[in-house]
């Protein structure tokens, strides 16, 4: 994902947590001192530039005896995603 902050063009990863209507939801995980943490940010939609799908990877907050749950065929596919039709 690309989107604009400002007059600069800033590249995001992470999980699509929420689609509010008017902005997306990114969501990542990280690990601090053994601890799981999330961090979430909100993207307006005048601000995304480019939205892409990428395959589902692991998640930090898994246990490891739960089975690791079979991607669905649209998070497999490559391609850029549509948002929501915004309110009129």
């Amino acid at each position: 994902m690309t989107y604009r902050a400002g007059d600069i063009v800033l590249p995001a990863t992470g999980n699509l947590a929420a689609d509010s209507g008017k902005s997306i939801f990114l969501e990542e995980s990280y690990q601090q001192k053994g601890n799981v943490k999330t961090f979430r940010w909100e993207i307006p939609y005048p601000c995304i530039v480019q939205l892409n799908e990428c395959p589902e990877g692991p998640k930090l907050h898994a246990s490891v005896n739960e089975p690791h749950e079979a991607a669905t065929e649209s998070a497999r596919e490559h391609g850029t995603l549509r948002l929501k039709d915004r309110p009129a």
